[in-house]
């Protein structure tokens, strides 16, 4: 690439497609592309518990009629573009989330709508799920990959930290959610970023990296905290 006083001249790169997997699977998750069918499985695993719904501008739902709606509306759509996330280890369906604000002219993509049951919370396989995102992302030829969340959600400030993503702020006062103000923190990783991440993912999924209760032997966040350019100071 050539350098300017207008920035680097990209030679080569062109618009990545669109999302149009229909399953992206792995050792321990496998993403299935959001259907109705998934719909009666979820609302049984999301009502373990009303607070996975804390953060996102929709839900709990009251009845599974209207769950059921939802899922049908969100499978509809491109953007977003919605997956369920299947336990491979359990053959059981926890959660879903979905790629959005898909830019392929700006090489720009999101992972959002991250909504895990409690079973499935802190598991390998959603980890797995969300790098089989990030890896699909990349290998399409996506420059720019984005997570945002509500900046008091520090769960998923952790889990966007854990990933590898670099933390770029807080835009303050970005948007209002079910009648409260959310100051929204970002974070990215960028093409430059994922052959170091792809490493990291690797030597974390592997077997040899779980003891024989299923405890992690080399942490994530120790994985990728090289490839990291921005850490976020509210986690320490």
């Amino acid at each position: 690439m050539k350098s300017d006083v207008f920035g680097e001249v990209l030679t080569g790169w062109a618009p990545p497609r669109l999302p149009d997997a229909l399953e992206l699977e792995g050792r321990y998750a496998r993403l299935e592309r959001l259907e109705e069918g998934h719909a009666h499985a979820l609302y049984r695993a999301n009502a373990e518990s009303d607070a996975i719904w804390d953060y996102l501008p929709y839900g709990p739902f009251s009845s599974e009629v209207g769950y059921i709606r939802w899922v049908k509306d969100m499978a509809a759509l491109q953007d977003p573009w919605f997956y369920a996330v299947r336990d491979l280890a359990s053959g059981q369906v926890g959660g879903v989330m979905s790629f959005l604000r898909i830019a392929p002219e700006a090489g720009s993509i999101e992972l959002g709508h991250i909504n895990l049951a409690p079973r499935m919370q802190r598991s390998r396989a959603a980890s797995e799920a969300m790098m089989l995102m990030i890896g699909w992302a990349f290998d399409a030829g996506y420059r720019r990959f984005e997570w945002k969340c509500n900046a008091l959600n520090m769960a998923s400030r952790r889990a966007a930290q854990r990933l590898g993503l670099s933390y770029e702020g807080i835009f303050r006062q970005a948007a209002v959610i079910k009648g409260r103000n959310r100051d929204t923190a970002w974070f990215a990783a960028i093409d430059k970023d994922w052959p170091g991440l792809k490493a990291a993912y690797e030597a974390w999924l592997a077997p040899s990296n779980f003891d024989a209760e299923g405890r992690q032997i080399e942490s994530l966040s120790d994985l990728t905290r090289l490839v990291r350019v921005a850490s976020d100071p509210a986690l320490g």
